[in-house]
Order: structure tokens, then C-alpha cells, then sequence
């Protein structure tokens, strides 16, 4: 290194961006007793939301859940700071309810940002990286801006939107990221310098309009929920000031509108070249795809309980400022709606990410990780959970411990990085309740069961979470038993009682346990009818579901089993696809490309097939006969 490069300082890891993504992964790392750095563009827009004002819903939900579980801080954060819970999907089965709220976005920002800057073995600072340091194959540190290096042994990037950000409003184009913010110019440079593969993507958002000029009798209400409810399984919360949102629609004059003025659209007249989302598409989008929609939904959702900024849920574009106006103002409610924020596009970098481990580590850089938008992944819930998966790897790679690997039936979060990692993408991901297989397992109630042994593990979960883990695991071990063991008999007494509780009776001794099966029995009707124990209410949620689905959830299990094994042959690091005979020419070069770390990641690859698996589990069978001879 130069001699006159001034070394600012020196940490076990630095986190580039203090998004969603950047500060999950910093909280994990200095949490588990790393030194840490999180770098930020501006210490004033920690954890900023530039989208939307929420947190969770359907599959969402269940991705702030399991990073709560594991010891993370957004479902902590938001409990805290949103002001209206909903439950989702709840005429449903268990396996989709999603929790969502309504977030106070400042108030959101300023409490994540606190925590930071009280989190021992944690420097936040203001400063521009411009290039990542490398050398021989493995991450040094970060220089600024400036001049000055800081040194590491690991580095997460978590840069989001502001890779050679670019922002839109129909003619009008300007470098810079969210709200706007300056623009990362140089770091992508650096990235190609290294030898990463880099995307363009694009995301888009709606206007924001002033709260004060909305007519809300031409609306539908959309209230909380009664039950106060968390997403973190360490909250305390019992009651919350409900804000309400809105519900309204476009109708024909909107669409003609945008119909009308679709060559001045950003996406149509080539001004935008990164892709955008398929899921969260803008609302011209939405007109070209559905032309025989004669309608669209928009919910309008305050932005806090100090402004008048009010999010036009549905309606992102990037259309010219006067559309915008006049579209705007053709919809029920929003007759006399002023703007006060502009909706946009934004055009960012982004890495390929199958150029990533499953641990969330370039397979080319030794100790280099990236986490969020920056992997081509779109929303806060999907940054925030790649960001505790990075931070949590960074920091078992400075302690030269096992690193933590979530398969596809241990959480969502495992599906959302398998899917990256082994498939990639081509558009911003976006995690949906469809892409994970085993659905029943990873349901958002029993996040805690299936992760919170892991977080302990790693050393993020204190001893006061897990003391309320054990104590709660202990209480449904404690009623299922009880249940099992406790049965009744058909006496008059006991149809009597059973009548009364609306529960078809019984013919023979029957346990409490085999009651609950029925689908019109509950614990509380039980509990009234005999006198059983009171249960707390996530204790009494566990034994039902449990109960209930008990037969679902083994055939589940079964499947996981079955495909567990494919995903304990593991394959070489070092090995050569070329000399593994009759794979196929295309799944030898998929292989080669991906280099999965099982042969049951191996069966996840597009272009891989059942052959080629085959072919590899042979394989594998001859190495590993040739090593014992």
C-alpha cells in the first residue's frame, strides 16, 4: 500500500449503506461482538423508507418474523414506532396469515438510527466509499471519497438503490438515489474492476399528496385491527393508536389519461433501460398489461402522524409532472389533491447474484458479502433479511466460525436466497408465499421454533430472548402432554357439557388431544366446558395449529426429509465439471456457473436436469468409494 494513503482506522467488518439491508447486517455483526462500521451517504436518512410507509404482509410478514427471531432488529423497530397493525389473509389457513403495518416513517428512521448509535462495537459515519479494496482474492477494506482507507477483513455491501442511481420524471432525468439523495458514482466501477458481474434494474414510487386536499367521505375506511397485535416475539406492546388508511380507484378517465399521454411515458419512449418489477408494476404498467381492467385499487396511507404526506398506494409512475396532476385528480376522493412529492423511476446497479454463496459471500472475494436491492431483490422485508444473514456470515468469517446456512425448509428467508443465489433473477425479487414449498413448516406464528436455536447459536439471541423462548417452548411441551394424557368418557354429564360448548359428542373415552382435532373444537371451548388451564395466547395459537394441521404438517415433513437428503451430499468446492462424464453440455455449464454446494441446490439450477442430478449422485458414490479404497 502506498505509504501516503492515510488509514483512517481499522475494523473486523465495514457495512456500506445504512438502508434496511445495511443496518440488520451492522446491529448482527457488532451484536456478536465484531468491531463494526456502518457507513452511510447521510446520517440523517438511517433506515429511510423511500417507498412505501409499511412493514410485512403476505410472505413479507413471515421474513420480519424470522429476522426477529433470529435476533434482528426491524420487527423490534417497528413495533415501536408504526401506528395501524392488520392481520392478512385471515380466511385462510394459518400458513398465509401476514401481519402489516403502517410505519411512522420518521419516527421509524430516527429510533432504527438510535439504536445504532448505541449499539456497542458500532461506528456510524457519514462518509462516500468509492472503491473496495482487494487483494489477492480477498477484501482489505474501503477508500472514501476523501482519500482516507478504512481496513477490514470483511465488507457487506448493502448499497440499494444509489449505484449510479438514476431518478425520472418523464423528460426530466438527473443522477441521484431516493429522495433525493446523492448518487454512488464510482463503487460500481470498482465492482467491475474486481471482476463482479453488475445489472441494471429499475423501481418506481408514487406521488405523495397533502392529506389536507383529499376528500375522504368518497373513500372506503380501512381501520386495525381490534387485537393489538407485534411482529416481534419479544414485545410487550398491549395497546396502539390505530391510524386509518383509505381505499379508492382509478376508473376510465385515469386510464385515458395514461393512454392518451403513454408515448410520453418514460418505459415507452426509451428513457428507462434497467428492468423493473413484474409484482409492484407502475400504473401505466398496469393499463397496457389489463386494458380491459375497468379498474384499479389505490390505498392511501399516511406517512406519519406529524405530516400531511400521504402515500398513493398502487399508483407508482413515472409520467411528467403534469399527467401525474391530471390523472390524479380524476379519482374519487383526489379531486383537489395537491402533490407534494413527485412520483418517479429509478435506475440503479445491481449485482448478479448468483455470482453469491448461500452464506451471502462472493464466490470470488474471500470475505466480501452483499445484502438487499443491491443482490437484484426489491422491498425493506427482503433487504432487511438478506442484511441479518450477512452481518450474522461476516462475523462467523472473522471468527473463522461455521457460517450460518438457511435452507429452503428452514425459513423464507432461506427460499428468498436460495432463489437468488441458485436461479437468480431477472427482474427486482420479491418474496411471495408461492415460492416456498413447504408453506405449513414455516408459518409466521412459529418463526421463533425454527429459528431461534440458530440465532442462539451464532450468539445473537441474548439470554432475555431466549429465556422467553424456553419458558414459552416449555408451556406447549407442558399443555400438549397435558392434553394427551387427560381424557373423558361418554356420561351423561360429559354430553351434557359437550352440548353446551356447541361440540359433537363423543362415543368412547376420548383425550382432550383427539377433541381438538375436530375443526369445530377450540382450546377455549375446552377450557370453558372442563375447567383446563388458561394458556397464554401464543402458547394456546402453537397446541392448535399444532393439533389441528398435525397430519398436514407430517406429510410436510416427510417431503422435507426426502429432499434433505440430496441437500446433505455435498459437492466439492474445487470441483471440476469438466471431468464428471455424461452431464449434459447445458447443465455442465449451468453447474459450472453456479457451482452449488449441494447436489440438492444442484436440482434447483434452471437448465439442470434429472439426469444431470443423477449423474452427479453416481459421482459422488465413485469418489467416494475410490477415497475408501
Amino acid at each position: 500500500m502506498d505509504k501516503n494513503v492515510f488509514v483512517a482506522d481499522r475494523y473486523d467488518v465495514i457495512v456500506v449503506g445504512a438502508g434496511h439491508a445495511g443496518v440488520e447486517a451492522a446491529l448482527a455483526a457488532a451484536r456478536i461482538g465484531c468491531r463494526t462500521l456502518l457507513a452511510t451517504l447521510s446520517m440523517d436518512n438511517i433506515a429511510m423508507m423511500p417507498c412505501n410507509p409499511s412493514v410485512g404482509g403476505p410472505a413479507k410478514g413471515h421474513l420480519v418474523r424470522e429476522l426477529d427471531a433470529l435476533g434482528g432488529e426491524m420487527g423490534v423497530n417497528a413495533d415501536k414506532t408504526c401506528i395501524q397493525f392488520r392481520m392478512l389473509n385471515t380466511g385462510k389457513g394459518p400458513a398465509v396469515h401476514a401481519l402489516r403495518a403502517q410505519a411512522d416513517k420518521k419516527l421509524y428512521q430516527f429510533t432504527m438510527k438510535e439504536t445504532c448509535e448505541n449499539t456497542e462495537n458500532l461506528d456510524v459515519k457519514q462518509i462516500l466509499i468509492d472503491k473496495l479494496l482487494v487483494e489477492d482474492g480477498k477484501v482489505t477494506g474501503v477508500q472514501v471519497e476523501t482519500g482516507e482507507i478504512y481496513e477490514s477483513r470483511a465488507v457487506v455491501m448493502a448499497t440499494g438503490t444509489y449505484l449510479k442511481g438514476r431518478i425520472i420524471i418523464g423528460e426530466h432525468t438527473y443522477m441521484g438515489g431516493p429522495n433525493g439523495q446523492r448518487a454512488a458514482m464510482r463503487f460500481s466501477d470498482s465492482l467491475i474492476e474486481a471482476g463482479i458481474k453488475l445489472m441494471r434494474f429499475k423501481t418506481g414510487t408514487p406521488a405523495r399528496v397533502d392529506g389536507r386536499t383529499l376528500d375522504y367521505s368518497k373513500m372506503e375506511i380501512q381501520p386495525g385491527d381490534d387485537e393489538c397485535r407485534n411482529f416481534s416475539f419479544m414485545s410487550d406492546v398491549k395497546t396502539r393508536e390505530q391510524t386509518p388508511c383509505w381505499l379508492t380507484y382509478t376508473n376510465e378517465a385515469t386510464h385515458k389519461i395514461l393512454r392518451d399521454n403513454m408515448s410520453r411515458a418514460p418505459m415507452a419512449n426509451g428513457i428507462i433501460e434497467g428492468i423493473g418489477p413484474r409484482y409492484c408494476p407502475s400504473i401505466e404498467t398496469k393499463i397496457l398489461r389489463f386494458p380491459d381492467k375497468e379498474r384499479h385499487q389505490l390505498f392511501l396511507e399516511p406517512e406519519g402522524l406529524h405530516t400531511n404526506e400521504v402515500y398513493v398506494q398502487g399508483m407508482s409512475t413515472s409520467m411528467p409532472m403534469d399527467v401525474q396532476l391530471d390523472f390524479l385528480r380524476t379519482i374519487p376522493g383526489l379531486e383537489h389533491a395537491r402533490v407534494m412529492r413527485a412520483g418517479y423511476a429509478i435506475e440503479y446497479d445491481c449485482i448478479d447474484p448468483t455470482q453469491l454463496k448461500p452464506t451471502l459471500e462472493f464466490k470470488v472475494i474471500k470475505g466480501f458479502f452483499s445484502a438487499g436491492q443491491a443482490n437484484g431483490t426489491s422491498g425493506y422485508e427482503e433487504a432487511a433479511a438478506q442484511g441479518i444473514v450477512a452481518g450474522i456470515n461476516a462475523a462467523m468469517f472473522i471468527k473463522e466460525e461455521e457460517p450460518l446456512v438457511l435452507k429452503r425448509s428452514d425459513a423464507y428467508i432461506g427460499v428468498l436466497i436460495d432463489d437468488l443465489v441458485t436461479k437468480g433473477t431477472s427482474e427486482p425479487y420479491r418474496i411471495m408465499t408461492s415460492r416456498a414449498e413447504y408453506r405449513l413448516l414455516l408459518r409466521q406464528d412459529n418463526a421463533d421454533q425454527r429459528l431461534t436455536p440458530l440465532g442462539r447459536r451464532v450468539g445473537l439471541v441474548q439470554n432475555d430472548r431466549w429465556e422467553r423462548f424456553t419458558q414459552k417452548q416449555q408451556a406447549i411441551q407442558q399443555a400438549m402432554e397435558m392434553l394427551r394424557k387427560t381424557s373423558i368418557n361418554p356420561s351423561q354429564d360429559i354430553k351434557t357439557k359437550l352440548a353446551e360448548a356447541g361440540i359433537e359428542p363423543i362415543r368412547n373415552a376420548t383425550s382432550f388431544y383427539e377433541l381438538l382435532r375436530r375443526p369445530d373444537v377450540s382450546y377455549d371451548k375446552l377450557q370453558t366446558a372442563f375447567g383446563l388451564p388458561e394458556l397464554a395466547d401464543e402458547v394456546r395459537q402453537q397446541v392448535e395449529i399444532s393439533i389441528t394441521y398435525e397430519g398436514y404438517i407430517q406429510k410436510q415433513l416427510e417431503q422435507v426429509e426426502r429432499m434433505e437428503k440430496l441437500e446433505e451430499k455435498l459437492l466439492p468446492e474445487d470441483i471440476d465439471y469438466q471431468q464428471v462424464p455424461s452431464l449434459r453440455d447445458e447443465g455442465r455449464e449451468k453447474l459450472e456457473k453456479i457451482r452449488p454446494r449441494s447436489v440438492g441446490q444442484a436440482s434447483r439450477i434452471s437448465g439442470v436436469s434429472p439426469a444431470d442430478v443423477s449423474v452427479l449422485l453416481v459421482w459422488l458414490e465413485q469418489q467416494r468409494r475410490m477415497k475408501e479404497k
